[in-house]
C-alpha cells in the first residue's frame, strides 16, 4: 500500500495553493468579481472559489480556463532548471491577452470613443471591441498608445473578424 502524503509536505498541493493565490491577487487586482470571473471561464462561482483555494481535485481544465479568463497563463519548467529541446526561455508574449474587464481610464482612444458610456469604469471585451469597430474611422494612430493598440489587436483577433488590422488607415 502507498503512504500517503501529509498534504502540507506534498509539493503538488503546495504548488498549486500558492497559483490560487495567484489568480486570486490577479482577480482582485483587476477589480473583477468572483462571480463575473467564473461566468468569464465558464465555471460556477464555487468552482473558481475552489481553484483559488488551491484545491486539487478541481480538473487542469477549470484551473487553465480560470487563468485564460484572468489574463493569465501557465508556464511550466523543469525543477533543475533546465528547458526542455524545443522549448523557449523567454517569457510569453502578453500582448495577446483579452482583459476581463477593459478600464477605460488605460485606453485614450477609446475612452475618448465611449463618450457614451456613463457610470462605469469597464467595459466587457466585446463592447469594447463594438465601440472600436462602430468608430474605427475615428481612431488616431498618434493617440494609441501600444499597449492600446496590442489591446485591440487581440480584441480583433480572439473576439472580431480580423477587419481592424492595425494599418496606417486605423491607427
Amino acid at each position: 500500500m502507498k503512504a500517503e502524503i501529509p498534504p502540507e509536505l506534498d509539493p503538488g498541493t503546495t504548488q498549486l495553493k500558492a497559483l490560487g493565490q495567484q489568480l486570486r491577487a490577479r482577480r482582485k487586482a483587476l477589480r473583477v468579481s468572483s462571480t463575473a470571473a467564473a461566468e468569464a471561464a465558464g465555471m460556477s462561482r464555487v468552482t473558481l472559489h475552489r481553484i483559488e483555494k488551491g484545491e486539487p481535485s478541481v480538473a487542469g481544465g477549470a484551473w487553465a480556463h480560470a487563468m485564460a479568463a484572468l489574463g493569465m497563463t501557465l508556464l511550466a519548467h523543469n525543477a533543475e532548471g533546465t528547458e526542455p529541446a524545443g522549448a523557449s526561455a523567454s517569457p510569453p508574449d502578453l500582448a495577446e491577452w483579452i482583459p476581463v474587464r477593459v478600464r477605460l481610464a488605460d485606453y485614450p482612444q477609446l475612452k475618448a470613443l465611449a463618450w457614451q458610456v456613463h457610470g462605469t469604469d469597464t467595459i466587457s471585451p466585446l463592447e469594447a471591441l463594438s465601440i472600436y469597430e462602430r468608430n474605427a474611422r475615428h481612431l488616431e494612430k498618434a493617440a494609441m498608445s501600444p499597449a492600446e493598440q496590442a489591446l485591440l489587436r487581440a480584441l480583433d483577433a480572439g473576439l472580431g473578424d480580423g477587419s481592424l488590422a492595425l494599418d496606417e488607415r486605423h491607427v
